[in-house]
């Protein structure tokens, strides 16, 4: 039969339990008393570190021996009980043949549960199990350095208890289960650039999907004094008329409608965050933009290349931004305003003089950014240590034929089905850049180097 007792599972044979509780009782012993175990039992609790076979084998080893066991005290029984049916007193040397016959029983017994538990747990490995009393006793500093001693005298003292933990496993002292989460409000959104290219830029919206205007792209001036009776003399202007289009900007997000139904807060970032990107496309576009495809032909590659007007000693960023300014202003379109690299900007920001002044900005000041009276505008949209100056309202306009929207559709592929939804947004935009000669672009190191 199968008998558990504090979780671990002993087995008995019937014959066994009874020929040790005969015993018992014909000499007096308390079967309760006798039932411990033994170094031998603290050896088969080390086969934790064993393999599964091993720990199977052992336990066929000790399943042999524990037979024997019990087959001898079922022998001292037999003759306990012969003697008594016929009056004889049972001698000293018996009781302590039975005594010793029980206990290496009980030993035997104790030592196969604990082999038969291993192999229930499958021999995990003593890394996988909290140690036990004894192997925290034996593995304490204390302890190993009062037995190291050559003849160790006094006492060495040893405690131990259970550590209280957050973890979440069935570990002694684990009280994670037991926690509660603190949950913050809200969702954290990455952070967003702040767009500013198109607030330098003149601002229309456009009906059909082309976009024309006329470019004048060259005067002759033969304005001239003229005599009394005399010819006057003919000019020359030239105009090209230039075409483009609308360029859609878009993007979208799944969603499902559980989730939209459960978390409100969700819609509106959802849609925020498809507005910030196209916004996020359509200032590289207006900067950068090639041309080709779907891209808009942006500013940077329209425009002028710095050539500096005039020579100066020492020269500096300041310096190549004014001179930027000048070009501008002898093309006879007056500069509004400058872009760069945040990188560039702060250093310039940072300039000191020969004393450690700072040659522009004031760390504990608060006024927008500008240079040479005109405002900075910092985005990362440009390329480190490259510069775009120029007269931004007159030289170019960004034209809106669908402004910013966000559409939400239950219908599209099959969304209907999985209960998903789809969000989209999307823009069309032109960019006419009237006038090239408005926008001076160039590289700092190089124009630095000249």
């Amino acid at each position: 039969m199968n008998r558990t007792t504090n979780g671990r599972v002993f087995v008995l044979g019937f014959l066994g339990i009874a020929a040790a509780a005969t015993i018992a009782v014909l000499f007096g012993l308390d079967y309760a008393s006798t039932h411990h175990g033994f170094g031998f039992v603290a050896d088969a609790a080390a086969g934790a570190s064993l393999d599964k076979k091993a720990i199977e084998d052992l336990a066929t080893e000790v399943k042999s021996q524990f037979q024997k066991s019990v087959d001898a005290v079922k022998a001292i029984a037999e003759e306990a009980l012969g003697k008594a049916k016929s009056g004889e007193t049972i001698s000293t040397d018996l009781k302590e043949k039975a005594d010793a016959a029980l206990t290496k029983m009980n030993a035997l017994n104790e030592q196969l549960a604990t082999l038969e538990q291993k192999v229930l747990e499958g021999a995990k490995g003593a890394q996988d199990t909290p140690k036990t009393m004894g192997e925290m006793f034996v593995g304490d500093e204390k302890v190993k350095s009062f037995l190291a001693q050559a003849n160790p005298r006094g006492r060495v003292d040893f405690q131990t208890k259970a550590t209280i933990t957050s973890l979440t496993t069935d570990a002694a002292g684990s009280v994670g289960g037991a926690i509660a989460n603190t949950r913050l409000p809200g969702i954290l959104a990455l952070p967003q650039r702040r767009m500013t290219v198109r607030d330098l830029l003149s601002q229309g919206q456009m009906d059909g999907n082309t976009l024309e205007y006329v470019k004048e792209t060259g005067f002759t001036n033969n304005a001239g004094m003229v005599a009394e009776g005399g010819t006057k003399p003919q000019s020359d202007i030239k105009m090209d008329l230039v075409s483009t289009s609308a360029k859609v900007i878009a993007h979208y997000m799944k969603a499902s409608r559980q989730v939209l139904s459960d978390v409100p807060q969700l819609q509106s970032i959802i849609n925020n965050r498809l507005l910030y990107g196209l916004a996020y496309k359509e200032e590289s576009q207006l900067l950068n933009g090639d041309g080709t495809g779907q891209n808009l032909l942006g500013v940077i590659p329209q425009a002028t290349a710095y050539s500096a007007p005039g020579s100066l000693a020492d020269l500096n960023m300041f310096d190549v931004l004014r001179l930027a300014m000048l070009q501008a202003a002898l093309a006879e379109y007056p500069a509004t305003g400058h872009v760069l690299h945040p990188t560039d900007w702060a250093q310039m920001e940072t300039l000191k003089d020969t004393q450690g002044r700072y040659i522009i900005g004031n760390p504990q000041g608060t006024t927008t950014p500008t240079l040479w009276g005109l405002p900075v505008v910092a985005t990362q949209a440009i390329t480190v240590r490259k510069f775009l100056t120029g007269a931004f309202k007159l030289g170019a306009q960004v034209f809106d034929r669908w402004t910013a929207r966000v559409e939400i559709a239950t219908e599209n592929e099959d969304d209907f089905i999985k209960n998903l939804i789809t969000v989209l947004a999307e823009e069309r935009v032109a960019l006419a850049v009237y006038r090239p000669e408005a926008f001076i672009y160039g590289d700092l190191d190089t124009a630095l180097a000249a």
